[in-house]
């Protein structure tokens, strides 16, 4: 594993001195076209370099598992729904654009639009290494569609990230510690609204959990997803019992609260989006919605092992 690490360096520096020979001789011989070629080598160095200088942040155990991402609106009703809803696409986006697979596993609609709650997970190697950079509140300020006086709101969310660890640790279940209520999925009407008892909402008495999963066609499908979520907030749970700092593995969670936000997405009276951790700022909202994270997360993930570095 090391030896590999090294191996990945060191071919990069390789890289970077022959490019520098390259960039010699195109200007010896006023080479333009050796030129655009020297250029485009140092954006690719470059662009592997931060690869490899981020997998160095990525050195937790549970770094190179999935995740299980959870979002609830915040106080506010509809425009908070609304604002849960956006988040909810903005990450399914992120993960398709960084070749990830994802799966709804529970969905709580809102009344009018949006939802109350999502829990889905997210499959691929470090998924959660890199969306642990996301656990906290998510601001938005903007003009309310659902404001017939087109006044400008705020709006919050939150969002929780687990590793998916389903594969890796061992967490008993005992059943008889389990309560398991079955109920008809919710759904938004027309006939795909599903007719029988295939929800299910488990409940963990020992610790009070309550894990539910109504995505799937199949009661037996919708049990097995909802206890992968359970195994995976008992083994956080397992954790901050080890550990007091729970920070250490869920950065944030225990300071979210409305008005500790981590990131602001401003659409009025200006448009920005401004992490409030590292400081970057982007001002292409739009393409922040569409999943455009990786700034942030890297930037995030980047200050968290500048600071963890010995002085």
């Amino acid at each position: 594993m090391l030896q590999t690490e090294i191996d990945s360096w060191e071919s990069q520096r390789h890289a970077l001195e022959e490019t520098k020979i390259l960039f010699q001789l195109a200007q010896e011989e006023n080479d333009e076209k050796t030129a655009l070629e020297v250029e485009q080598s140092l954006i690719q160095i470059e662009q592997r370099i931060s690869s490899l200088e981020l997998q160095q942040m990525l050195r937790e155990k549970e770094d190179e598992n999935g995740a299980i991402v959870v979002i609830h609106s915040g106080a506010g009703g509809t425009e908070s729904q609304d604002w849960a809803s956006m988040l909810l696409r903005m990450y399914l986006r992120w993960a398709e654009k960084n070749s990830y697979s994802t799966e709804i596993a529970d969905i709580l609609t809102g009344e009018e639009a949006g939802i109350k709650s999502a829990t889905f997970t997210v499959n691929g190697k470090y998924a959660y290494g890199f969306l642990k950079a996301e656990v906290g509140v998510h601001r938005l300020v903007r003009i309310s569609p659902f404001d017939f006086n087109r006044r400008r709101h705020t709006s919050f969310a939150s969002v929780f990230v687990y590793p998916d660890v389903e594969d890796d640790i061992s967490i008993k279940i005992k059943e008889d510690e389990l309560r398991i209520d079955t109920y008809r999925a919710s759904g938004a009407g027309g006939q795909h609204v599903n007719k029988t008892d295939s929800a299910v909402r488990i409940t963990h008495i020992p610790t009070g959990l309550v894990v539910q999963c109504q995505n799937e066609r199949s009661q037996h499908k919708n049990k097995a997803m909802a206890l992968k979520i359970l195994k995976a907030r008992l083994y956080e749970l397992q954790q901050k019992e080890k550990n007091q700092k729970l920070e250490e593995m869920h950065a944030n969670k225990k300071e979210i609260a409305w008005g500790s936000q981590i990131r602001s997405y401003i659409m009025q009276p200006y448009r920005m989006v401004k992490d409030h951790r590292t400081d970057i700022d982007v001002g292409d909202v739009d393409s922040v919605m569409d999943g455009d994270l990786n700034q942030f997360i890297q930037a995030y993930l980047l200050s968290r092992g500048a600071k963890s570095k010995p002085s």
